[in-house]
């Protein structure tokens, strides 16, 4: 279940990521599979060659690019490497909506 973001936010979503483009979201997400994770980041595009390029400079493999999503192809990101991509693709306000901040992994914590 997803929510905490707006209609308008989503949409925005969509159709950056129809044009080709990786496109970005965060949202609230209860999942239990993920009981560790609140929130989830989407990376999606239509350019499947674009988005597996992309994954690739955050290490992430095309194996965990979902194709099952209303057709658009997308990373679904967690704990650090949410974070790490919510920072270097500089949406820091996403990042402070969702008090991801100085979030850790549950593996990284000490």
């Amino acid at each position: 279940m997803a929510f905490g973001i707006k209609r308008g936010e989503l949409e925005a979503f969509k159709e950056k990521a129809a044009r080709g483009e990786v496109a970005l979201i965060t949202h609230y997400w209860l999942d239990d599979r993920f009981p560790e994770s609140k929130t989830v980041t989407k990376a999606a595009s239509s350019d499947l060659t674009k988005l597996k390029a992309w994954g690739k400079r955050y290490g992430l493999p095309e194996a965990y690019i979902d194709y099952n999503h209303e057709g658009l192809p997308h990373y679904d990101l967690f704990g650090d490497i949410q974070r790490i991509v919510l920072i270097k693709e500089g949406e820091m306000e996403q990042l402070r909506r969702f008090h991801l901040e100085g979030e850790q992994d549950d593996k990284t914590r000490k």
